[in-house]
Formats: C-alpha cells, structure tokens, sequence
C-alpha cells in the first residue's frame, strides 16, 4: 500500500494592504480576520514576522487557535534573522525568547518547519558551515529546514550533511543572477520544503528597489508545470512537503498558490469569490460557485 504524498500549500504572509479587494473581500465583517479565511483555503502560511522579531507564546497561540477549523493545518515559520542575516547579533536572551514563543506551536503541534534562511551572500565556506553547524545543534529540538540562495552550497556534501542532521531542504524559484542558485529538487529530511520567489530579474537585486518591486511576479501556468513534478519528486521522499509562493504583490502569490494546488491535485479547488475579477484565469479550476466565508 503506498503512502499518502501530504502536501501542503500556502503563502508567505497573510498581511498585506495591496491585497484587500483582491484577496479578501473589499466589504468585509468588523472582526474578518484574514489569517482564518486564508486557513479555510490552505493548509499552511509561512510566518514573515518571526525573521524580524522573536515571537511571544501570546502571539503564537493566537495564531494556533485562528486557524483551528482546519486540522490540517500546520505553520511555518522563519527563523529571526539576528541568527542568518545579522549574524552575531543574536544573544543567549533572544534565542530563549524565540524558543518562549515557539513553545504553543510546539504544544499544540502545529509548527510544521522551522525555515533557516540564509541570503546570498551566505556561501559555502568553511566558517559559514562551522557556524550553519552550530546554529542546527542550538535549534535541534525542532523540524526544520535550510534555504540558502548561492550555488557554492548545491553541493552532495552538503546535502549528505542535512540528511545526517536530520535538517530538510529548502528548494527555491529565485532569479538566475550570477552564482545564485537554479531550481532543484532535493529531500534530506521528513520534511520536503519548496519557496517560489518569483523571477523578477530586473528588481531583484537592485538596491533602490522595494520589498513589493522584488516580489512583483506573477508565474504562467507553463513556468509552474515544472514545478509540480519537482514538488511530486520531493513529497515522494518527505513525509510532509511545504510549498509556499512568496511572489505577494497584489495577491499574485495567492493565484499561484491555488493554481499549484489544483494542478498538483488534478482538480477544481475553493477559490476566494473576490480573487476571480483579479485573476480570471481562476474561474477555469473554480470548485462550482465559489462562496465568501467569513472566520472571526
């Protein structure tokens, strides 16, 4: 009997202001709460706002009990950036403070993976693998996974280490710009982990250029195909497979998100009623006419 491939799809974030009359409804009840509509059409959400601060147990079990209609549902969450991208920073305070506030998912177990994320200029040498080393040990006690973004790391040593750490992949769709790294499809863990970036060339590494300029992309069904058999090969490996598209601007990462679902699942899937003015490429894998819910 074959195991059941569990994949989970969602975005990073929920809270946008460009997505309001796009991704959620432009009327809406005075207590909405975007977090729960998004759960009733994903089964995961990638947290932004743990990479800028460490998060309070308040906070992280808010968050567990809004999306508690759906018991599929897990978190992921990046690592506060005072670890990856300010590297030294971090004190032994602010990691007791970040684990504090992780202890609810943990609890309720509702955090899928912990995702390191590295930036480019993180490369593969021997004082960033001695400190990637350190940092796995000091979070062990969690599922999580790697992103980095240069190809110095696209490595089978590399990746023979995950698997010995027990650490997953993280797979990433990103702009092909000098070193950087091209697709892949690799699973050193239980957990199979794919970020869709967007392919902005122009914007991406461009200095001046804003969060919402990197991230203005939207995928064709064509750029996605590919995507869903590296997304199959990965889930065949992990036991659980997270697949976020982080292309937000104006809801783009929600139509590929839900594009990806049905084309991964062969299906008509929920689609926000509002979304279908947007992106009227939706209404052709609609699931019937699609109804607003509204979660408090």
């Amino acid at each position: 009997m074959e195991e059941k491939i569990n994949i989970r799809m969602g975005t990073a974030g929920w809270s946008y202001a460009d997505w309001e009359g796009i991704v959620y409804p432009q009327k809406k009840e005075s207590r909405f709460d975007p977090l729960s509509f998004l759960a009733v059409y994903f089964d995961t959400l990638e947290l932004n706002v743990t990479f800028y601060r460490p998060p309070t147990p308040k906070m992280t079990a808010s968050w567990v009990r809004r999306v508690g209609h759906n018991p599929n549902f897990k978190f992921t969450a990046k690592l506060w950036k005072g670890f990856t991208h300010e590297r030294g920073s971090a004190t032994v305070a602010d990691e007791l403070s970040f684990k504090r506030g992780m202890e609810p998912f943990m609890e309720e177990q509702k955090l899928g993976s912990l995702l390191i994320q590295f930036p480019w200029s993180f490369k593969n040498n021997q004082e960033n693998r001695q400190y990637l080393q350190k940092l796995i040990s000091r979070f062990a006690n969690y599922p999580s996974a790697l992103e980095v973004r240069h190809s110095s790391w696209d490595k089978e040593e590399v990746y023979a280490f995950l698997q010995e750490e027990g650490v997953g992949f993280c797979n990433i769709d990103q702009p092909l710009i000098s070193r950087s790294l091209a697709p892949t499809s690799r699973a050193t863990s239980q957990i199979g982990y794919v970020r869709l970036h967007g392919q902005n060339y122009r914007d991406w590494f461009r200095e001046e250029a804003g969060r919402d300029e990197r991230y203005n992309y939207l995928y064709s069904i064509d750029e996605l195909k590919p995507w869903v058999d590296k997304i199959l090969k990965i889930a065949q490996k992990a036991i659980d497979t997270y697949v976020i598209t982080n292309n937000h601007y104006r809801g783009q990462a929600v139509c590929n998100a839900l594009q990806l679902k049905s084309l991964l699942s062969s299906s008509r899937v929920r689609i926000p009623s509002g979304m279908l003015s947007a992106f009227p490429q939706l209404k052709d894998i609609a699931l019937d006419e699609p109804q607003q819910r509204l979660f408090l």
